[in-house]
């Protein structure tokens, strides 16, 4: 079942790349395996051509890092604490959800203390939902300003949580103002800042998200099936 769900999903992302012209190749498919057991990506890997997986608890993404069966592509997609950095900073691909300047420090300084360069996303909270992290559209540039000669982080673009909505179509305006917002930086041409990298779509949005221009979509529920919060 897990196989289907995840071919359905990668069939839907394409379908969306068609629709707008755009390069199937060019979205990644993130499949959100946070409260899920190692078993199910285990299953996941053996099925499929996946290899990334998103978690957003440090401690679940680092023991199921020290026990997979091979090398995937692991994405820190939940709010990070700063004293928990140093735990995943050389585990992880990227991290999604950077959305201050002294979350920021603390990354390049474990990053230093690793000698590895992470790659990073700046989270916005682009509908201002009080209950979301990120920054607010207007505070992207002044932190990328701050942190863009920082020599063990490389920015590669943005990040943001739609709200939950019964149709998705409500969500396009947050998408496409994300994208707007991610074209107004690059034009800027800001030494080490790259914009190439739009993180966004869930389960419920995904396929609008990718019209508007996403290249990575973050889908559990809709590859996992609901979640268990109580483990």
């Amino acid at each position: 079942m897990l196989k289907e769900n995840y071919e359905e999903v990668r069939s839907r992302i394409d379908n969306a790349c068609v629709r707008t012209g755009r390069n199937p190749e060019d979205v990644t498919l993130i499949a959100v395996s946070k409260t899920k057991p190692l078993s199910d990506i285990e299953e996941i890997l053996r099925d499929t051509n996946a290899i990334d997986f998103g978690e957003n608890k440090v401690q679940e993404l680092v023991d199921k890092y020290e026990n997979v069966s091979r090398n995937v592509n692991w994405h820190m997609i939940g709010h990070l604490q700063t004293n928990k950095v140093k735990y995943i900073v050389d585990k992880v691909c990227m991290i999604h959800s950077v959305d201050s300047l002294n979350l920021a420090k603390t990354i390049e300084k474990e990053a230093a203390k690793h000698n590895v360069t992470v790659n990073i996303l700046i989270e916005v909270n682009v509908a201002q939902e009080k209950s979301k992290f990120g920054l607010a559209c207007e505070e992207v540039l002044p932190l990328i300003n701050e942190i863009k000669d920082f020599p063990h982080i490389r920015v590669k673009g943005l990040m943001t949580i739609a709200p939950f909505v019964d149709d998705p179509e409500d969500n396009r305006v947050y998408f496409r103002k994300l994208r707007d917002l991610s074209l107004d930086i690059q034009s800027k041409s800001i030494d080490n800042i790259d914009m190439s990298v739009l993180s966004m779509g869930m389960t419920n949005d995904y396929e609008v998200a990718v019209e508007e221009g996403a290249t990575l979509v973050r889908v559990g529920t809709g590859i996992f099936g609901a979640r268990n919060y109580n483990i």
